[in-house]
Order: C-alpha cells, then sequence, then structure tokens
C-alpha cells in the first residue's frame, strides 16, 4: 500500500486547474511503503447491508449494465462521506492518476490559478501564460459558475481537478461570471509544466519569491530562486498568498532557509507527537523577510508563514489566513483508487493550533481586488495595484 503523509490546503486552492492544482492542495511527505499488517486493531464493521444492496441493485435495478466497478467505488466514497470529515476524500483510479500528475507540477488542463470558497464559486486569480486559459481571456476575478453543466458552488480543488482536468485534446466548457455579467469559455485541454516556484526583483533590491503550492520540486526550486535572488539585495518577501499547501517535507525545506534552530512544527496523532526539526540548509537566517498571506494562505503555506511568524523570522502582512491545522495521508488501495485520510492535526513550535482559526498578520492590509495582485509570470504588469506587496516593500523599506 502507497502511504502518503498530506496536509491538504483547506477549501482553497490555487489550482493550476491545468492539472497542475497549483494549489489543489498536497502538504504530504514523500511516499512510504508500509503493509497492512502495519496497521493497530480496529473495531469490526458489518457490511451485510451494503452487500445486500450491492447484490439487489445488480439483480433488480432497471438497468441492467450496471457497471461493478462504480457500484464499488461508490460504496468506498460513501463510507468516507460519512466521517463528515471535508478533508478526507475518495479518488478512483484515474483521479488519482492526475493528482499524482498535479504533485510533479504536470498536468493535461488550461492553466488557471484557483481559490475556493465552501460557500461561493471558485475564483480565478490567474492563468498561466500561454495556456488554454489565458488565450481564451479568462482573467483574474471571474467566477466559475459551472464546469460543464455541472454546478460549481463550494467544490473543493480536488473536485475542481477531478472536472476540469481531462485527456489531451478533449475540451471542456466553464460558465464564469465575470462583473454580474455570465460568459461561456470552451477551452481545449493541454499538457502544461509549471513551476511552483516563480521570483523577481522589485522595489529597491528585494527578492520576491512566490510558492504557488509545495510541490516535490518546491524545495530544489526555492533553494535555486534563493541562490540566484540574494546576493545584492536587502531583503525578501516570500508571497504564499493563495498557496493552499503541498509536501510537508518542501515546507520543512522553506522554514529551514531562514531558521537556523528549533522546530518547524509538529503533529499529534494516535501514535504521539511528532516534533519537525530545522535542517542544515540556511541560506538566508537573517535576511530581513516579510510573508504575504491571504484567506486563501491553508496548510503547509500555513506552517510556513506561523513557523517563520513564532520564531520570530519574518512579519506577515495580508488577511487573516484559512486556517486548517489537520494532516491527512493517501492510502492508495489495490485497484489504484486512493483514501485520503485525516490522521493527524498539527501545531505551531509553540504548540499553538490555527486549525479554524488561521494565523493574524501582523500587519492587516487588504487588496481591492484579485486582479490587483502582482503577477510575477508578468512583471511587466508592474505591482502599483498591489496594497499588501506594497506594504511588505515598505517595510523592508524596499518600496
Amino acid at each position: 500500500m502507497n502511504r502518503r503523509a498530506a496536509l491538504r490546503g483547506g477549501a482553497t486552492a490555487l489550482l493550476l486547474v491545468v492539472g497542475f492544482v497549483a494549489g489543489i492542495y498536497v502538504d504530504q511527505a514523500f511516499p512510504e511503503w508500509v503493509p497492512y499488517i502495519g496497521h493497530r486493531n480496529v473495531a469490526s464493521v458489518d457490511l451485510t447491508p451494503v452487500q445486500e444492496a450491492t447484490r439487489l441493485i445488480q439483480a433488480d435495478y432497471v438497468d441492467t449494465s450496471v457497471d461493478p466497478n462504480k457500484l464499488s467505488h461508490g460504496t468506498v466514497q460513501g463510507l468516507v462521506s460519512s466521517l463528515g470529515d471535508p478533508y478526507s476524500a475518495y479518488f478512483d483510479p484515474e483521479q488519482y492518476k492526475r493528482l499524482q500528475e498535479n504533485y510533479q507540477g504536470r498536468y493535461t488542463g488550461i492553466g488557471i490559478y484557483l481559490s475556493f470558497s465552501s460557500t461561493d464559486y471558485p475564483v480565478i486569480t490567474g492563468t498561466v501564460p500561454g495556456s488554454p486559459a489565458a488565450t481564451a481571456g479568462l482573467q483574474a476575478g471571474d467566477q466559475i459558475v459551472k464546469v460543464g453543466d455541472k454546478d460549481a458552488k463550494g467544490i473543493t480543488g480536488d473536485q475542481a481537478t477531478a472536472l476540469i482536468q481531462g485527456p489531451e485534446g478533449t475540451k471542456v466548457t466553464l460558465t464564469i461570471l465575470r462583473a454580474g455579467e455570465s460568459k461561456t469559455f470552451t477551452m481545449t485541454r493541454a499538457q502544461i509544466q509549471v513551476p511552483t516556484v516563480r521570483s523577481a526583483m522589485v522595489g529597491n533590491r528585494i527578492l520576491y519569491v512566490r510558492i504557488y503550492q509545495f510541490g516535490s520540486q518546491t524545495s530544489s526550486e526555492f533553494a535555486s530562486a534563493l541562490k540566484d535572488g540574494l546576493p545584492g539585495t536587502v531583503g525578501v518577501v516570500l508571497d504564499l498568498r493563495g498557496d493552499p499547501g503541498g509536501f510537508v517535507s518542501a515546507a520543512d525545506d522553506v522554514i529551514t532557509q531562514f531558521v537556523s534552530s528549533g522546530e518547524t512544527f509538529e503533529t499529534h496523532g494516535r501514535n504521539g507527537i511528532d516534533r519537525h526539526q530545522v535542517g542544515s540548509n540556511h541560506a538566508a537566517p537573517s535576511e530581513p523577510l516579510v510573508v504575504l498571506v491571504d484567506a486563501n494562505s491553508a496548510s503547509a503555506s500555513e506552517i510556513v508563514a506561523g513557523s517563520l511568524q513564532v520564531h520570530q523570522r519574518a512579519r506577515l502582512v495580508g488577511t487573516k489566513t484559512f486556517g486548517k491545522g489537520s494532516v491527512q495521508q493517501d492510502f492508495v488501495l489495490k485497484d489504484g483508487s486512493d483514501l485520503h485520510l485525516t490522521v493527524e492535526r498539527w501545531y505551531l513550535p509553540n504548540g499553538q493550533t490555527i486549525d479554524k482559526k488561521g494565523l493574524t498578520p501582523d500587519v492587516p492590509v487588504t487588496l481591492a481586488s484579485p486582479s490587483d495582485e502582482y503577477d510575477v509570470a508578468q512583471p511587466s504588469l508592474g505591482y502599483a495595484k498591489d496594497t499588501q506587496l506594497n506594504a511588505a516593500l515598505g517595510l523592508l523599506s524596499g518600496g
């Protein structure tokens, strides 16, 4: 069984619904192989009603072409749904395969970044340059009302990924709401590879680094951004806005670049407390640092921002974060499907939880519109309207 520890971002995801899910929230450690016998003893569950219902459906349902695989997947989905946990999920083999590609920064989709709300429609926060979405004219601030004929209100990042991604060359139709007007866009899915980290020089010799998601390549990409950008700089802005989470190991590595000793964060679960410690690679242990956060910064991004705040290594600028303090783990079943279960809670180095509370910025600053946010992929557009970034630059005396 493939087991993955995952700290997925909550209802927000910087979803490179291109499949990259630059925010398909997936805070997780690298895969381990763990035998089933390693699991603890559990109370038995009477599955007789499930088996009986399955037999009745196969024998008496009016449509004789019932797919047994769908019945099997639906049964597991029902078990997960009964937990009442918004972060536990079930993915069929094809969905899980696409998620694995997302973890690597690869996907087949349309190339949009999304933020999510459990009570509203997903909002596009940006597009990948040259992607089908950018070519079609989708814009930051667009709300996705429908994907095909499915209402998109309250959907999660994983659900959006399953709906919007698909085989290369196939089409997907989005109904969006822009400035009160409904518009429909039909796009052809394409292969897209997107970095999880982008950087640029801004202000007066300030290194700006944005992490879209903590993926499998983030540690090396972030280290490269610091190596190339730090010489000659007077400070760093780390932008975690809209970042829904990613690999736990990547979160540890990012914290380690700025903190020379101590604990990065800790997890509490059935097996006790696991204290994550700062590593050995410190590229900027004393560099002046400001971290940008917003309501869509979740999970692993909250670990990084919160840990840097607790260690007094950075001031946080922006708005209160999402508040997701649980840890999920991927259990791959024999048929290639995935059971994504909450297995732990995580805490900051000071023992505090941010679950359902979020992190409070040291300097609260709102952004008038998502479209005002600096797009490091298109630096020529500037950041004059990005009030949060400009506040950070002011704190670093670089604006």
